[in-house]
């Protein structure tokens, strides 16, 4: 990614989260994708706390050969994400895309979640 594309993103970004913030009741879902990996956790802006996260870094995640950036990595992500909320009594989250594009990844991630019942 060229810096110009990166600095965008951040400029998008930090505009969103202006607006966007995470609570107890209502934590923030947020995606960092680079080229390689994807990562999500879920933050209570408030207290300042990372509540669960996922990341294809993660020693368990299994990836069978496959670049750990792809749409099928993400799924994964998702549910696992998904999952560790669903385990910490979190069901409805606001989603920050981090200021990426909505597709791709980052949509796979998303629909994964909301499949295992994450509600944003």
């Amino acid at each position: 990614m060229t810096e110009s594309k990166d600095k965008a993103r951040k400029i998008r970004h930090r505009r969103v989260r202006k607006k966007v913030a995470g609570t107890a009741s209502r934590p923030r879902l947020t995606v960092f994708r680079s080229l390689r990996h994807i990562s999500a956790q879920i933050i209570d802006d408030e207290a300042g706390k990372t509540i669960a996260s996922a990341s294809t870094l993660e020693k368990d995640f299994a990836g069978s050969g496959k670049s750990r950036g792809s749409v099928e990595a993400a799924k994964k992500i998702g549910m696992a994400i998904a999952e560790k909320a669903k385990g910490k009594n979190i069901k409805d989250v606001v989603f920050d895309r981090g200021g990426y594009q909505y597709h791709g990844s980052i949509k796979a991630l998303a629909d994964a979640a909301r499949e295992q019942g994450l509600n944003f």
